[in-house]
């Protein structure tokens, strides 16, 4: 009976340490915490890029060996393919600057095998635009059906930026192409993109009209500028009289 009693004296309440409950302080610091644990890691083809010693000494060597299709694939399978991933994403964003397209497919071949690679919306947005300020309608085609299998979706902005882009560097077939997928998409339309689109689209008012319908019929009540009909034509009036005076 003796012990019995010592037992519930020991387990009673009074003998229970007593918990803090939470301050207000202390349960925002720990959700601001977790939001931020969860919160997805930005994709690294929008972090800064900087060219390192090993990947300005490759990309120096690739430019040298390019000429060379023999030394040159020896150089890629020996070094190249031993860069670190910042290294490797460095020296791609640098061809992709440099407008230098043969080396910038090339290493967008070897990315898209690394172990690390996911596919990303800007990983292919980077290569369409460079693509796109130097003509290339083969390699766009290419990359294009790359993404298309790799099921890599643009939002509405990029695609915006993709259209003008292509319009910008005289391929009006490649850039409708681009829109017709922008209209297709899943993600509700925008009407930036759209209007960034259809300035891009002066130069080509068959191809605006039809843009301008889809607008209208998206954005009813939206105005959309139309520039004077005689804009071009005293723009290519004052290029003929500069050139005669020349």
């Amino acid at each position: 009976m003796w012990r019995w009693a010592k037992y519930l004296v020991r387990k009673s309440p009074s003998r229970i340490a007593a918990v803090p409950e939470p301050s207000l302080r202390t349960l925002d610091s720990q959700y601001r915490f977790h939001r931020c644990a969860s919160r997805p890691s930005l994709s690294i083809w929008r972090r800064k890029k900087e060219l390192g010693k090993e990947g300005l000494i490759v990309a120096k060597e690739l430019k040298r060996l390019r000429s060379d299709p023999v030394r040159f694939d020896r150089y890629m399978r020996s070094s190249v393919s031993r860069l670190l991933r910042s290294d490797l994403v460095s020296v791609l964003a640098e061809f992709q600057r440099q407008d230098q397209v043969f080396l910038s497919m090339k290493l967008y071949d070897v990315v898209r095998k690394e172990i690390w690679y996911r596919p990303d919306m800007y990983f292919y947005r980077d290569m369409l635009m460079m693509l796109a300020r130097n003509k290339k309608v083969d390699e766009t085609k290419r990359v294009w059906e790359d993404l298309k299998r790799e099921e890599v979706l643009f939002d509405q902005h990029t695609f915006g930026d993709l259209v003008r882009a292509f319009l910008d560097g005289g391929l009006p077939s490649v850039a409708i192409d681009i829109y017709d997928e922008m209209r297709q998409s899943p993600d509700p339309p925008l009407s930036l993109p759209y209007r960034v689109i259809l300035k891009g689209l002066l130069p080509y008012p068959e191809l605006r009209e039809k843009v301008k319908d889809d607008f209208s019929e998206l954005f009813p009540g939206m105005i959309v500028y139309d520039p004077p009909e005689d804009l071009f034509e005293d723009e290519n009036e004052d290029g003929r009289t500069g050139s005669e005076d020349d």
